[in-house]
């Protein structure tokens, strides 16, 4: 008898049996600390979770920086937990930012939890932003809700020890094609900086609409903007609009890169003004989707009063580095007008103080001493035009790669994907995260790479619903390559990870695409 009673007491201890009571429903582990996408650098589990109760204060330094970011945390956990989350500046359990002098770089963190809370420390900003996405991934996906929700908020014990591989992690959105909102794009930089993308690059012009307002050449955005593919209203961007962009980008770390493509796809800005034209003549604006048909005239005066003004007018409107000029598929320029108009282009963006970035194309005139080169080319692009690349990197010009085939994010999935295009081929989950930027072009020095970039073009996009099921799950995938050690990279652990990213984008309202290579979890 005494025996049979001991083992009751004992199952009782334990919590799964109570005499005269219903079994307790057992509390759902923690997520795992390395189940985050990106994979971190490093990861030590062990220890006592951390809960996130009523009682739960966010704890900060005095810093004007680190106490946004907490703000920012508040304003995410508020709403689906239910909790007051009160910032204050003082010692005891919780949630506690802090800026600290470590190994973390510019954007590096640690995340050390336990019973006590859960803390998170870095070098600057950036890297607290970034600790604060790992710390939402820890959390139960319901946590991304915007109405109270049961919990429970338990973070998993142990310590995650994190940095970037690369300091250029980006996406570009094509605002030209189809005309993107404030608001369209701010939803687009809240889902990627809950992967740690640091760069939104803005392809602001293109053949069928200009997009951002320059006083000095008002009918670029005033007419160039009026229309779009197939046909719509289009729309452009006020100066307003663009620092406001600029503005929110910025509170979620990451820095705007704006492309204006010259000399081609440059059609709805020869529709604005005849003079840009060799012949005097402007065409109609366009609603197609062909390339490779527009040219600015290369040996016209007008043509570079006209880039002085568009990059004079845009680098001010934009505090970040770099300053896109395009380049690429500029069919109509001839090699020699081509080499000339980059000649002396690229000046133009150094006396304004930008560093140029170019597609590869670039690499085919005189880069100009500390320009970046975007590479978009495909497994098979010819071994001459790799062999450009390459020499280019070797003598100092740094490469962004963005290989089209890989991570064009408006490629389809599948031959009957309903939206993008299949030009560069079929791009399914593992082809666009099954390949390492660090040796992708053999010979580039890595020295040279700064980074990768997913672009989605926009012929066949237009809702954010499209954005979503285009983007996603792809992203995720190319913000590793990015992010994570290249010893890190291994499909078949990632896919069990991307795969538990699915009840996240649900309760965010992110409508991905379902591919067959990733074993989702019931809905």
């Amino acid at each position: 008898m005494a025996r049979v009673l001991g083992s009751l007491l004992l199952v009782a201890a334990a919590g799964t049996f109570t005499v005269g009571a219903t079994p307790a429903t057992p509390t759902p582990a923690p997520a795992p600390l390395d189940r985050v996408v990106p994979a971190p650098a490093s990861v030590k589990a062990g220890g006592v979770p951390y809960r996130i109760t009523r009682g739960t204060a966010i704890r900060v330094d005095g810093s004007r920086e680190a106490r946004r970011v907490a703000e920012y945390l508040a304003d995410l956990l508020r709403p689906s937990t239910g909790y007051r989350l009160p910032l204050a500046t003082h010692g005891g359990s919780g949630i506690q930012l802090r800026l600290a002098k470590g190994p973390f770089g510019a954007e590096g963190y640690r995340l050390d939890s336990g019973r006590d809370g859960v803390t998170l420390t870095a070098a600057e900003p950036a890297g607290l932003f970034h600790g604060v996405q790992t710390l939402r991934q820890l959390l139960p996906a319901a946590v991304e809700k915007d109405t109270a929700q049961p919990g429970p908020w338990l973070v998993a014990g142990g310590t995650i020890t994190d940095r970037p591989r690369y300091a250029y992690r980006g996406a570009m959105l094509d605002v030209s094609r189809h005309f993107f909102t404030v608001a369209q794009v701010e939803r687009y930089i809240d889902e990627l900086a809950l992967y740690k993308i640091d760069e939104l690059h803005l392809h602001l012009s293109d053949d069928q609409g200009w997009r951002i307002a320059i006083d000095s050449w008002p009918r670029l955005a005033a007419y160039g903007g009026s229309t779009q593919v197939g046909g719509g209203k289009g729309g452009h961007y006020t100066k307003a609009d663009y620092r406001e962009i600029v503005r929110y980008a910025a509170s979620r770390y990451l820095e705007v890169v704006p492309e204006i493509d010259m000399p081609g796809h440059t059609n709805a800005a020869l529709a604005s003004y005849a003079d840009l034209n060799c012949d005097g003549t402007a065409p109609p604006l366009y609603t197609g989707t062909e390339v490779g048909f527009s040219s600015l005239c290369a040996s016209k005066q007008v043509t570079y009063d006209f880039a002085d003004d568009v990059i004079r007018e845009l680098a001010a409107l934009t505090p970040g580095r770099y300053l896109h000029i395009g380049g690429d598929e500029a069919h109509s320029t001839s090699h020699e007008d081509y080499v000339a108009f980059m000649d002396r282009v690229q000046p133009i963006v150094a006396e304004y103080g930008k560093t140029v970035i170019g597609w590869h194309q670039l690499t085919g005139a005189h880069p100009a001493p500390g320009a970046i080169a975007q590479y978009w080319g495909l497994d098979d692009t010819s071994a001459d035009e790799k062999a450009q690349v390459v020499k280019a990197a070797q003598h100092g010009t740094g490469l962004i790669l963005s290989p089209a085939d890989r991570v064009y994010l408006d490629m389809k999935y599948a031959e009957d994907t309903p939206l993008g295009q299949d030009w560069a081929g079929l791009v399914e989950v593992k082809r666009s995260y099954d390949w390492d930027p660090g040796n992708y072009l053999p010979g580039v020095p890595g020295s040279a790479v700064r980074g990768v970039e997913a672009p989605l073009w926009t012929e066949t996009i237009v809702t954010n619903a499209d954005i979503d099921y285009m983007a996603f799950p792809r992203l995720p995938g190319v913000a590793e390559l990015g992010w994570s050690p290249a010893a890190s990279h291994d499909w078949d652990a990632y896919r069990v990870r991307l795969a538990a990213q699915a009840p996240r984008w649900d309760a965010l309202g992110i409508d991905c695409y379902r591919s067959s290579q990733v074993p989702w979890p019931a809905k």
